[in-house]
C-alpha cells in the first residue's frame, strides 16, 4: 500500500525561500557597481595627475559609480591594499608586484603607468664610492620594493649579496631620513624623494643602471576585474588621458606634481626627466624586465624557489584592456 505525502503549508514557504535565496545569491555576484577604489601615489605622475582633475569621476558620472582615493606610501603598501581588499587597482613596480603574485596574491597587470628610473643607490658619505664600499655598512631600503630589489641586483652585479651589508628596512621617507642622521651610509632611493636628495641635500647618486628599474605597474584585482571588465576599460581609458596630458603638457604636469606631492618644482621636474611614458600595453618587454628581478628574487630567497617565473609571470601580464583603449 503507497503511503501519499502532503506538502504543507510551512513546507511550501521553506522551498520557495530556498528558491528566492538562491536568485538573490546568484544575483549577488552581478551587483551592480557602486564604487570604484583607485590608489595614487607620489612616485606615480599619471595618478596624481588624474586625480587633480577628476576623470576618473567623470568617467564614471553617468553610471552614478564613486570614485574613492587612497595614497600608497610605496609599493608594498599599494600591493598590500590590493592583497586586504582595500583597494581594486593599485600602482607598483613590476618587480615588487611579481612578488605578490608568487605568493597567489590574485591580481593582474593591465596597464603600464611610466617607464621610470626612480630609484638608484644614494649617499652622502664621500667614503662610498662603489658597490664594494658598502660591505659591512648600513644600508637602508623598503623590503619589496623596487629600490630593494635594485639594491639587490646592484650588490649581486658587485659580487657581494644583503649578508655582505647591514641591511636596514626603513619606509622611502624614513631611509631618506636616516641618511641625512648618518645613520645610514646608503639610502636606495625613490623619486621623488630621491630628487629632492639629489637637489636639496647635495646627497650623491653614486650608482645608477636605468635598466634594474622595473615599470610602474597598474594592478587590478582579478575578482574585480572578472565581475566589471567594462569598469577596468573605463580606469585605463581614465589613465590614458592623464598619461597623454602629461606628454603633451610637461611643464604643467610638473607643476601639478609638485602641488600635490607638496615637493619644489625643480624636483618634480627632476622626477618627470627621469620617467618615460611612451608605452601603456604591457607586453613581453615588462615579461623580460620583471623575470631578471625575479631570479635575484630566487636566488635571495624572497621568491620561493619552486616558484615558476614563467608561468607567474604570464599570469601576471593581461594586456587585452590596454590594448582597446581609446578605441
Amino acid at each position: 500500500m503507497k503511503r501519499k505525502f502532503k506538502l504543507t503549508i510551512p513546507i511550501v514557504f521553506l522551498l520557495v525561500s530556498s528558491l528566492v535565496l538562491q536568485a538573490c545569491s546568484g544575483s549577488a555576484s552581478e551587483k551592480e557597481l557602486e564604487t570604484v577604489r583607485l590608489d595614487y601615489a607620489y612616485y606615480s605622475p599619471t595618478s596624481l595627475i588624474l586625480k587633480k582633475f577628476g576623470w576618473a569621476e567623470e568617467a564614471f558620472e553617468a553610471d552614478k559609480v564613486k570614485v574613492e582615493w587612497t595614497l600608497s606610501q610605496g609599493s608594498n603598501k599599494a600591493l598590500e591594499f590590493l592583497s586586504s581588499n582595500s583597494v581594486d587597482f593599485g600602482s607598483a613596480a613590476g618587480a615588487a608586484t611579481l612578488i605578490s603574485k608568487s605568493k597567489d596574491v590574485p591580481i593582474k597587470n593591465v596597464y603600464i603607468l611610466s617607464k621610470p628610473e626612480w630609484t638608484a643607490l644614494v649617499t652622502k658619505d664621500a667614503s662610498i664610492q662603489s658597490i664594494e664600499d658598502l660591505k659591512g655598512k648600513k644600508v637602508a631600503a623598503t623590503y619589496g620594493t623596487d629600490p630593494y630589489i635594485f639594491l639587490l641586483r646592484a650588490l649581486n652585479e658587485a659580487g657581494l649579496s644583503e649578508k655582505d651589508i647591514e641591511f636596514v628596512n626603513l619606509q622611502h621617507n624614513d631611509g631618506y631620513q636616516a641618511l641625512l642622521k648618518g645613520d645610514v651610509v646608503a639610502w636606495a632611493g625613490l623619486d621623488p624623494i630621491m630628487a629632492t636628495a639629489e637637489l636639496e641635500s647635495d646627497a650623491d647618486l653614486f650608482y645608477r643602471n636605468p635598466d634594474f628599474n622595473t615599470y610602474n605597474f597598474l594592478n587590478v584585482r582579478e575578482s574585480f576585474a572578472d565581475t566589471h571588465p567594462e569598469a577596468v576599460e573605463t580606469v585605463i581609458n581614465a589613465y590614458e588621458k592623464a598619461r597623454n596630458w602629461i606628454i603633451e603638457n610637461p611643464e604643467e604636469a610638473a607643476e601639478i606634481i609638485a602641488e600635490e606631492a607638496q615637493i619644489d618644482l625643480a624636483t618634480a621636474k627632476k622626477q618627470l626627466e627621469r620617467t618615460n611614458f611612451d608605452e601603456y600595453v604591457p607586453s613581453d618587454t615588462q615579461k623580460k624586465a620583471i623575470k631578471e628581478a625575479g631570479e635575484i628574487l630566487q636566488q635571495t630567497g624572497v621568491v620561493k624557489e619552486d616558484v615558476n617565473l614563467e608561468e607567474t609571470i604570464d599570469e601576471l601580464i593581461e594586456p587585452k584592456y590596454a590594448e582597446t583603449a581609446g578605441k
